[in-house]
């Protein structure tokens, strides 16, 4: 190559392609920018085996790279949101899947693209009519976006006063009682449990207890 014809190609502009990005970013990342609206196409549902959604995303972020098809297909996310669980009495917060079973991606339908993304292991289909992915509402992706965007979860109690409970964590786990007071503030009760034949006011957290 001449220096004429090198100076030519390293003069000549890199074209610029939208950033690929996928869930296993920073969390607030994913939560914050995931759905800005700097790149172009849509956001699609696939259909996943249950259980391999973060395998799928995985698998397809590297068939992005490897078949450079950063230029066609976007972002790949999989949905998921902050829910309060109880163990041996013990609140936590944990981070679970809001679709299970589906994965989100934003593209643009193509041949390619669609081969690129359907033959991904794993992915059952898109969601759509017939073999035609149909892309979500923006109102849809507004209401996942909020549900990933809350930090806490909140209490909520779906029980009132009288109601029969049965208590299935806790040192009065397997016995039945009825709701005698809810704190919605703090997400607890009180149930009245019969104990040597008396009636005793247990205060509970609510995820200890199922409605009968």
């Amino acid at each position: 190559m001449s220096d004429e014809e090198e100076k030519k190609v390293n003069e000549e502009p890199i074209e610029d392609k939208p950033e690929l990005v996928s869930d296993e970013a920073e969390s607030d990342t994913v939560t914050t920018d995931m759905f800005d609206g700097s790149t172009p196409g849509h956001w699609y549902v696939l259909h996943t085996y249950s259980g391999y959604e973060d395998a799928v995303a995985d698998s397809l972020m590297q068939r992005i790279e490897s078949l450079d098809m950063g230029d066609k297909i976007f972002r790949v996310l999989v949905p998921k949101e902050k829910q309060i669980e109880i163990k041996n009495g013990k609140r936590k917060t944990v981070e679970k899947k809001i679709f299970p079973g589906y994965v989100l991606v934003k593209m643009i339908v193509g041949e390619e693209s669609w081969y690129v993304v359907r033959n991904t292991p794993s992915v059952t289909g898109f969601i759509g009519s017939g073999t035609v992915p149909v892309p979500i509402s923006d109102e849809e992706v507004s209401t996942i976006k909020k549900r990933m965007k809350v930090e806490e979860p909140k209490h909520k109690i779906d029980l009132k006063i009288g109601d029969l409970v049965h208590i299935n964590d806790g040192p009065f786990k397997e016995y039945d009682g009825a709701v005698g007071e809810i704190d919605d503030a703090r997400g607890k009760i009180k149930v009245l449990v019969s104990i040597f034949g008396r009636e005793t006011p247990v205060e509970l957290d609510f995820l200890q207890v199922k409605k009968v």
